[in-house]
């Protein structure tokens, strides 16, 4: 069954502004929550597997970005068409029925999961295609999804600081079963939020800890790079040394998603109202932290001092 949706979604990406006077260097990114399936996908596999590959909501549940000063970016095309958060070569050349004309570095995971710059499987490895993909179908998904999306990024990180520090959120949800899905045993239940920094490269233990702190004092436990350290967003935009601070936060769906039908739970407003609460204390980090902010020098930061 394919979803009727356009070829060309009426944009592959969407950028929502910060709608207060004062804006923040602060992005957020959910490039997984789209659910604009092209209808040149070619599937073969049922949707409601398929669907399991989303983070469906959670441009939703981070919707108050913009009304603290942040840039709000997302996919509006599903993550197993294309995914932006992984490096373009990370292609691998047996899905594909004819050469492809550049370099291909596909990844261990790409390899023994099939969850590269084009999925080859559904998170409960059921192949996706039924085909080979022909090089001049992947090279169209890059030049009108994943390049698009990525430049987005950039320049919306680019807008909100064109010197100086900025903050980078990338955004995502995770499902209840993650260790599983990793072919991991699970050393204990899994947190409600993970946060990931590549181990303190893409990001300050400073910032990480802010958002942990945020998180927990609004009951949520945390776990920081366990089972998700970060990907390829991470990679391309943290620079903790350059004052570039990019962390990226994993919600459990088992706490706003039915992850089944993917419907949200009675419970999704409460931690969509959370989200928009500590936003706030992640806004008054990142004011304190800039020196040119009139709101630098304020003694009331809710999270460690940068």
């Amino acid at each position: 069954m394919q979803l009727s949706d356009p070829l060309f979604p009426a944009a592959p990406v969407q950028v929502l502004h910060p709608d207060t006077d004062t804006a923040l260097a602060l992005v957020c990114d959910s490039p997984h929550s789209g659910t604009d399936y092209p209808t040149d996908f070619g599937y073969a596999v049922a949707t409601a597997d398929l669907r399991r590959c989303e983070d469906t909501h959670v441009h939703w549940l981070w919707d108050a970005v913009p009304r603290v000063g942040g840039t709000l970016v997302h996919a509006t095309f599903p993550r197993s068409y294309i995914d932006p958060n992984r490096d373009e070569q990370d292609i691998d050349p047996a899905m594909l029925a004819d050469a492809w004309p550049g370099a291909t570095t596909p990844t261990a995971r790409t390899l023994e999961l099939g969850m590269g710059l084009v999925p080859s499987h559904t998170p409960t490895h059921q192949p996706i295609y039924a085909r080979r993909l022909s090089a001049q179908e992947v090279a169209h998904r890059i030049a009108h999804y994943w390049r698009p999306y990525r430049r987005a990024v950039a320049q919306a990180l680019e807008a909100a600081a064109p010197r100086g520090p900025r903050w980078h959120l990338n955004l995502h949800s995770m499902p209840s079963n993650a260790y599983e899905r990793l072919g991991r045993v699970a050393p204990g239940p899994l947190a409600d939020v993970v946060l990931g920094d590549l181990h303190g490269r893409s990001c300050s233990g400073a910032f990480t800890q802010c958002v942990a702190q945020a998180f927990r004092q609004r009951g949520y436990s945390v776990a920081i790079n366990d089972p998700y350290a970060g990907q390829d967003l991470l990679r391309e935009f943290g620079a903790p040394s350059q004052g570039h601070e990019s962390l990226q936060i994993e919600i459990n769906r088992a706490i706003y998603l039915d992850e089944h039908t993917r419907e949200l739970l009675p419970r999704a407003s409460r931690v969509r109202e959370d989200i928009a609460d500590l936003l706030h204390d992640i806004a008054i980090y990142i004011r304190s932290a800039c020196p040119t902010h009139p709101d630098s020098h304020t003694k009331d930061r809710p999270c460690p001092s940068p």
